[in-house]
């Protein structure tokens, strides 16, 4: 079979969303439950930069993680993966251009109110936004982005993280 007549895969799933909509959490049941193997790249961002994300935020500003998610993305070649992303990957259509290659891009949905009720402190979450910006600004901006990347949109608000995983399954196999 020539290369260009193969028919694309996507053995990655890739978890997409704002900080605390379960991405870590539901990442790795749904490692579990499909035999894949799980990856969280804000974990490779820490390791590879040695400290945590709200440190790269306080001392080299957001802009900086943001670039240094894009680079730690990009460098991903994975297959057959969980992938969770940080909630700012969405910033970098050259990074989630080069995740859908291999992969499912699933948006976990929530409300910021479930947002609020989940995360107590965002501010030492490293999450990467102006110093200006509001939580509901944030929110309001990268819904779209969210929404133009994925695949898959899931509203999570009522779902147990099981069923958050069983749904993702049901249609990622469809």
């Amino acid at each position: 079979m020539r290369h260009g007549t193969m028919k694309k895969r996507h053995t990655n799933l890739v978890l997409i969303g704002m900080p605390g909509s379960g991405k870590s959490t539901v990442g790795v049941l749904l490692a579990k439950k499909t035999s894949r193997d799980f990856i969280d790249t804000d974990v490779i961002i820490q390791t590879s930069q040695q400290r945590t994300l709200q440190d790269i935020v306080d001392s080299d500003g957001y802009r900086t993680l943001r670039k240094i998610e894009e680079t730690a993305l990009l460098d991903l070649s994975l297959t057959h993966h969980v992938i969770a992303t940080g909630g700012s990957a969405v910033y970098s259509d050259r990074a989630m251009r080069h995740l859908s290659d291999n992969g499912i891009v699933i948006f976990l949905n929530v409300t910021m109110t479930t947002l609020q009720s989940r995360v107590h402190d965002f501010a030492t979450r490293g999450i990467a936004k102006r110093p200006d910006q509001s939580l509901t600004d944030l929110f309001e901006e990268r819904i779209a982005l969210y929404t133009r990347y994925a695949d898959i949109t899931i509203a999570t608000d009522s779902f147990t993280h099981e069923q958050v995983c069983g749904e993702i399954i049901r249609r990622a196999t469809e």
